[in-house]
């Protein structure tokens, strides 16, 4: 198999081709999804399993850049190349080269200028908590476990407090600068329970850094009875950021789905098993 660098190819956009991949992936021993310069990422070894079916040295592009031990059901990524593998080839044999911690569910040829982050019109994270006396060993590594009751119609009085275009500073680390735009459309913030799980499910145009793990957090304190309605709208107003000090653990958290204006794969089979199996686990 012959070996190239791709970026050396783009004088000959005869034959290039795009394709669009969802990933689902276990994130517990990856610094995140984005490329790092030392340590370990979904991102590169993503890019370590094309290189092995074609040769070819490329940078792929993600939807997310999830944090290190975040999760994903529904990331969606992007690559050039230059072989004729059909995206069914694609997805066996990237399958094949990668760890059972990472996965292609669907692999589909896009147009040259797809792109997966900008294309989104809309995210969907959820948060897992276990709210339960005991651990759960099955569920330890994607959970967030609370043994104190949580108070959930509380939570989701709070969590609507959060719908609609606002500035959500208070919900991301704290910046030197001004230069970060803090505010966002936020579709859906709402908490459920099924058994001793409770969700935090949100959608939004966009998302700033730790805001999910920062909402959970502060959600979490008004669940526990120690920030009542009041302070919580108060917190959620105030435009400093990093105001919410409360940062949930990553494990707890996962992209569930990226939303695009046209229909890129044919199923959401993955998300379906994995709540089922997650409440089947958490009702043992």
């Amino acid at each position: 198999m012959s070996t190239y660098n791709i970026k050396d190819r783009y004088s000959e956009p005869e034959g290039l081709r795009r394709l669009a991949a969802l990933v689902e992936y276990d994130g517990t021993r990856y610094h995140g999804f984005q490329a790092q310069s030392k340590d370990n990422s979904v991102q590169e070894t993503l890019e370590g399993a094309i290189y092995s079916l074609t040769g070819e040295r490329l940078r792929i592009n993600g939807a997310g850049r999830t944090d290190a031990g975040v999760h994903a059901q529904g990331q969606v990524v992007a690559f050039d190349t230059w072989s004729s593998h059909a995206p069914s080839v694609f997805l066996q044999a990237l399958n094949y080269y990668l760890p059972e911690d990472i996965s292609i569910k669907d692999a589909k040829e896009v147009s040259l200028d797809f792109d997966p982050r900008r294309w989104a019109t809309s995210r969907e994270y959820r948060y897992r908590i276990l709210n339960s006396s005991n651990a759960s060993p099955l569920l330890q590594g994607f959970v967030h476990h609370v043994r104190r009751p949580l108070d959930a119609e509380a939570m989701q009085d709070a969590a609507r407090l959060l719908e609609g275009e606002m500035d959500f500073a208070p919900f991301t680390r704290a910046f030197s600068d001004g230069s970060v735009n803090t505010r966002r459309m936020v579709f859906r913030c709402s908490i459920s329970r099924r058994a001793d799980m409770v969700f935090l499910d949100m959608a939004a145009s966009g998302f700033l850094n730790q805001q999910v793990r920062r909402t959970a957090g502060a959600l979490l304190e008004v669940g526990l009875g120690r920030l009542d309605l009041h302070d919580f709208k108060a917190l959620a107003e105030c435009g400093k950021p990093g105001a919410s000090a409360w940062v949930a653990l990553a494990k707890g958290l996962s992209l569930m789905r990226v939303n695009y204006p046209i229909s890129l794969f044919s199923s959401d089979e993955s998300v379906d098993v994995l709540e089922h199996a997650i409440l089947e686990a958490s009702a043992i």
